[in-house]
């Protein structure tokens, strides 16, 4: 009788250890699950409604932890961590299409070993923005119980590291981006600030719905329970009073109208019509030539990039565009040997513009460019990407990884960057060039647009990745045209080439592996956003009254 009492004891006590470990990693599960939807946001997946409450848990997470100082500081950056591979690891997954590099000359193993660490650097740098801004909402909630000011301070410090992290060389999954191609209405807030209205609009929901979920029992003072906790799933942390659910819907109610009007502004923008004067008409074609980078940089690949640029200008020529864009290293080659091809004799035949996406080498080294051909055969302007896509393009910190991950460009030359202050004049007006990777980089195009671009030319080769690539570099570029007022045109080798006027509208868009020939009547505008103006002035503005809200709650306390 005693052994077995004692077995049921034994039992019991184990069942309970394991309970609190469930109890320990609760908040984890919490916040990578958060996390997760919100990756499914995004191309081509397109949730975008999740948006606007995944990041609410980990909020909540963060504030929780910061009241009674429970994790310690290592075990707390793994709630944000989770959220952040949560996230970007769903988001950017894509990149793993590199893999597998055989036709490059690299080994099986060796190919799936530098798709993961791409992958895994890639969302470990987004992982760290959400850690940093979590730090930062740890030590500012310790002197903070206003959930409102909360809100004001979390929103501006999430657009200061968004706008710290797109400054630098690795961008692309702001959370502004989570609501293209769908909520074409809120992304017309681009206009005013660019993508940080987007990003802030987002973040405050999400903040005033965490707050809500707080057990406020005033909004100057806030009782909150500690991370371990969680396994009640009770976010409240208390039992709910009269009071407490007057406060939680007052949140709920400003996440409400914040919402609606938020969309209410968005929509007066979208909603304005666009002037389209027959005298700014401009009839472009695209190329959509197909040609695997397996064998791009061989003979076959030569061959059927030649025909099937030449034959595709040769058709859009005697349709009667104005000009034709090709994708970027769609003929991938030196200037002086694309200026002996057929396709540049073509040109000269038919006297129809062509931009033509190759190489300028100077010296030992190149850029990959976008030459302007006239209908004489000559260049008659080029731009050279700025933004080059890190390990892909170059190495960063060369003299520590350059052994460990070889280059990936297709040429042995080195790649250097264009200039960051370029401009690209053609016979129809000034554009706005965006390379590729450079679509993640809405300051690019906010420069040219203020320098008299009057279109977006968006070349592209994407056919590294799968179509989830292309479907996100898709709904950058319609960003981009929402932000500048403009009208883009882009062209791919794989797909997805596109047409997208400045309300972000699709009005074409080809298919994915496929070789197409398209053209569309574009407009040149010579309007400017407030965004193209003054930039990014919410950022800097949220940060100063965050910063003087900060300090006169300090000084009063």
């Amino acid at each position: 009788m005693q052994q077995r009492k004692s077995k049921r004891q034994g039992e019991q006590g184990q069942q309970g250890k394991q309970g609190k470990k469930l109890t320990l990693l609760f908040p984890y599960l919490i916040a990578l699950f958060s996390g997760i939807l919100m990756g499914l946001t995004v191309a081509p997946y397109g949730v975008w409604f999740f948006a606007w409450f995944s990041l609410a848990p980990l909020w909540l997470l963060v504030i929780r932890s910061a009241r009674r100082n429970h994790p310690s500081p290592p075990a707390f950056l793994l709630l944000p961590l989770a959220w952040g591979i949560g996230y970007h690891g769903i988001a950017l997954f894509w990149i793993t299409g590199v893999h597998p590099m055989t036709w490059m000359g690299v080994p099986w193993l060796a190919s799936l070993a530098i798709a993961l660490f791409c992958w895994v650097f890639i969302t470990l740098w987004g992982a760290a923005l959400v850690a940093s801004w979590a730090m930062g909402m740890r030590v500012i909630s310790r002197s903070i119980q206003n959930g409102f000011v909360r809100v004001l301070i979390g929103t501006a410090l999430w657009c200061g590291l968004e706008a710290l992290w797109s400054a630098g060389p690795l961008w692309w999954s702001s959370l502004s981006y989570t609501q293209s191609p769908h909520n074409l209405v809120i992304l017309h807030l681009g206009q005013l600030s660019g993508p940080s209205a987007v990003t802030a609009s987002i973040v405050a929901v999400n903040g005033l719905i965490a707050e809500a979920l707080i057990n406020h029992r005033g909004t100057e003072s806030t009782e909150i329970s500690s991370v371990s906790s969680a396994p009640t799933a009770n976010f409240s942390g208390g039992k709910s009073t009269p009071e407490t659910r007057s406060v939680r819907l007052v949140y709920l109610s400003t996440a409400a109208a914040l919402v609606i009007t938020l969309h209410l502004i968005g929509f007066s923008l979208y909603s304005s019509p666009l002037a389209q004067p027959p005298e700014a008409a401009l009839k472009v074609g695209i190329v959509q030539g197909n040609v695997p980078n397996e064998i791009k940089l061989y003979p076959e690949g030569f061959r059927r990039a030649i025909e099937g640029y030449t034959t595709g200008y040769l058709k859009l020529a005697d349709e009667g565009v104005d000009a034709v864009l090709t994708p970027e290293g769609a003929l991938p080659f030196f200037q002086d040997e694309i200026m002996r091809s057929s396709f540049v004799a073509a040109v000269r035949k038919k006297g129809v513009v062509a931009w033509i996406g190759g190489f300028y080498k100077k010296g030992s080294s190149y850029t990959n460019s976008l030459f302007t051909i006239t209908g004489d055969g000559e260049i008659f302007s080029r731009y050279g990407k700025a933004k080059m896509v890190p390990i892909g393009e170059y190495i960063p910190f060369e003299a520590i990884l350059g052994g460990l991950i070889k280059r990936l460009s297709p040429l042995d030359e080195h790649q250097v960057p264009g200039s960051s202050n370029q401009v690209f004049d053609t016979p129809f007006g000034r554009a706005i060039v965006g390379i590729c990777y450079e679509s993640a980089f809405s300051g690019q195009f906010r420069r040219q647009a203020a320098a008299g671009g009057q279109f977006i030319l968006s070349p592209s080769n994407d056919a590294h990745y799968s179509a989830a690539m292309p479907a996100q570099h898709h709904a950058q570029d319609i960003m981009r045209a929402i932000e500048t007022d403009r009208w883009a045109v882009r062209a791919t080798n794989t797909g997805y080439s596109a047409f997208v006027n400045p309300h972000g509208k699709t009005v074409w868009i080809s298919g994915h592996n496929t070789y197409e020939v398209h053209a569309e009547t574009i407009y040149r505008r010579q309007t400017q956003t407030l965004y193209v103006r003054w930039g990014d002035w919410l950022t800097p503005l949220l940060l100063v009254l965050s910063g003087l809200v900060w300090c006169l709650m300090i000084l009063h306390s």
